[in-house]
């Protein structure tokens, strides 16, 4: 099968905030594949469903090939699946380690790399879209997270690295920053908690965070970006 329609290749896309980015993109009429370690079945044609672990070697190329395959294109790809383990640094593990940089790392480079290189064969743009955290920049005492700000921050700079490195070939990077989201990484009597790291007094919805990935994804002129979507986290307490 191919397709005339854009096509947006999302990560982490079985559950939450993956979940809502594949609603919105194929509200805006784009073709999806959606990824994650196991993915359901779609009654939805312009919907490719596509399991893979992303922290695997050749996984993310495969995803990519795949997606090519079936629609015939990738114009914009969120990295959105992540792993995020908030630990007292002395108490990460080995595994630890192993699973946030196969994730957050790996999973960026080995799709970005292979979906950059479509879209410049495709020669008519493209976008990126991370998907990163507020704590990247303003760490809290309450929510030690050393190997977020490791991973997420290293993509923050790849961010502003891959918007200069291809802005005159017309595909775009950005990320969006985040506060704690609802979603069910979190159990439900955890956000009262939560919500005190916000200056606004409560958490964020999956809304919220589609808005802002689907703003950035109509916004031609912003690229570069590293966009809070973090309740005023970023701006002070």
């Amino acid at each position: 099968m191919t397709s005339t329609a854009r096509v947006a290749l999302i990560t982490g896309a079985s559950q939450g905030i993956g979940e809502g980015l594949v609603a919105g993109y194929r509200k805006l009429g784009y073709a999806v594949v959606a990824n994650s370690r196991t993915i359901a079945a779609s009654d939805d044609p312009m919907v490719l469903p596509v399991p893979g672990d992303v922290a695997q070697a050749g996984v993310g190329r495969r995803i990519v090939n795949e997606a090519v395959e079936h629609f015939g294109r990738i114009d914009t790809v969120i990295n959105n699946a992540g792993i995020f383990i908030a630990k007292p640094f002395t108490d990460y593990t080995d595994d630890d380690y192993d699973a946030t940089t196969g994730v957050n790392l790996r999973g960026f480079f080995e799709i970005s790399r292979a979906a950059t290189a479509q879209m410049l064969e495709q020669g008519s743009g493209g976008h990126l879209v991370t998907i990163s955290t507020t704590l990247v920049e303003h760490a809290s005492s309450a929510v030690p997270s050393a190997l977020a700000s490791l991973t997420k921050g290293g993509l923050n700079a790849a961010t502003r690295a891959l918007a200069i490195e291809y802005a005159a070939r017309g595909i775009r990077s950005n990320a969006v920053a985040l506060g704690i989201i609802r979603t069910p990484m979190h159990a439900p009597s955890e956000y009262a908690a939560l919500a005190a790291l916000h200056p606004v007094g409560h958490v964020g919805e999956v809304s919220d965070v589609v808005d802002a990935v689907l703003y950035l994804e109509n916004a031609p002129f912003v690229t570069g970006e590293i966009l809070h979507v973090d309740g005023g986290q970023s701006a002070g307490h």
